[in-house]
C-alpha cells in the first residue's frame, strides 16, 4: 500500500478520522489488561486504606458479600480466602509468575488434564480476561460440581479466581461477581521467589485478636 502527502487544501474526512481514533483507544485498551482490575498494589491510589490487607491479597468490602478464611488449626496458616454471596462465591490465590511471561497460559492444560485424570471435565471458554476453564467434577453417576475457573496475568504475579454458583452456572450473566473479582488488589512484594509459588495469605490482625482467648 502506498501513500502520499495529503495537500493542504483536501478536505478532511470525519468518519476516517473518527475511525482511526477509534483503533487509538482499543490499542491502549489492548496494552493495559487490568486496567480496570483486578490491580496490582502498586498501582492503588495513596487514600486506598479501606481494604482487609490479608499479606497478598487486599480485598475491597462490598454489600452482600462476606470474607471468609479457612486456617489450618495445627500451623496456624490460611489455606483459603473466600469472599461469598448469597448466590455463589470465588476463591482467590495469588502465585509468583515471571515479569513478562504468561503463567495461566502454562498451567491451564495442567489443570485440565488433572480434571480428566479424575474422571471430570474442562471446558475451555473465552472470558473477560482471556481464555477461561469450566470444570465439573464429581463422582460418576452422582451429583457433579461445576467450577469456573479463571487465571489473571499481572506483573510478575497471576491471580487465580475460582467460582462456584451463579457465576459458574450462568458465566455470561456474572458480571457482578466479575467486578468482585476487578476489585481484588495482588501484593507481589520485591523478594525472589520460584514461579508458581503461592504468594503468602496472612491473618488481618483484628482476626487474630478474635482467636485470642479472653
Amino acid at each position: 500500500m502506498k501513500f502520499r502527502r495529503k495537500a493542504q487544501d483536501e478536505p478532511v474526512d470525519d468518519e476516517l478520522v473518527g475511525y482511526i481514533d477509534e483503533l487509538g483507544e482499543e490499542e491502549e485498551d489492548e496494552g493495559d489488561p487490568l486496567a480496570d482490575g483486578p490491580y496490582d498494589s502498586e498501582d492503588l491510589a495513596a487514600d486506598d486504606s479501606e481494604r482487609v490487607n490479608l499479606g497478598s491479597l487486599l480485598i475491597a468490602p462490598e454489600p452482600d458479600r462476606e470474607l471468609r478464611l479457612q486456617v489450618d488449626e495445627g500451623s496456624g496458616m490460611v489455606q483459603s480466602v473466600q469472599i461469598v454471596g448469597p448466590d455463589g462465591a470465588v476463591e482467590l490465590r495469588a502465585f509468583a509468575a515471571p515479569r513478562n511471561g504468561d503463567l495461566w497460559t502454562e498451567v491451564r492444560p495442567q489443570i485440565a488434564a488433572e480434571v480428566a485424570q479424575s474422571g471430570g471435565t474442562a471446558t475451555e471458554r473465552q472470558g473477560p480476561w482471556g481464555p477461561e476453564l469450566l470444570l465439573e467434577v464429581g463422582p460418576r453417576g452422582g451429583q457433579r460440581q461445576l467450577t469456573r475457573m479463571v487465571g489473571i496475568n499481572g506483573p510478575r504475579w497471576m491471580l487465580r479466581c475460582q467460582l462456584v454458583g451463579a457465576a459458574a452456572q450462568k458465566p455470561d450473566e456474572s458480571a457482578a461477581w466479575e467486578d468482585t473479582i476487578r476489585r481484588v488488589a495482588v501484593h507481589r512484594g520485591q523478594q525472589a521467589m520460584p514461579v508458581g509459588e503461592a504468594l503468602e495469605v496472612t491473618m488481618p490482625p483484628q482476626a487474630r485478636r478474635v482467636d485470642q482467648p479472653g
